[in-house]
């Protein structure tokens, strides 16, 4: 059984990954924030993989044009 947290399911902070051609969440898992890649294709969400990650890298990604709102 998997249960999609929130960040995943809701999450208002998604960007286009422009390296990987990806959709990327951002979100907080417990007190981390962490970084969800995905597929989307229909209704249906394929999550990749997860990355613990900081607001620092987000900020990098997004002012340097890898990461599209």
């Amino acid at each position: 059984m998997i249960i999609w947290t929130d960040y995943l399911k809701l999450s208002e902070e998604r960007y286009f990954d422009t390296a990987t051609q990806r959709m990327v969440a951002i979100g907080r898992h417990g007190n981390r924030l962490v970084m969800v890649p995905y597929e989307q294709e229909h209704d249906t969400l394929t999550p990749i993989t997860i990355h613990a990650t900081t607001r620092q890298q987000v900020n990098f990604r997004l002012r340097t044009g890898r990461f599209r709102p």
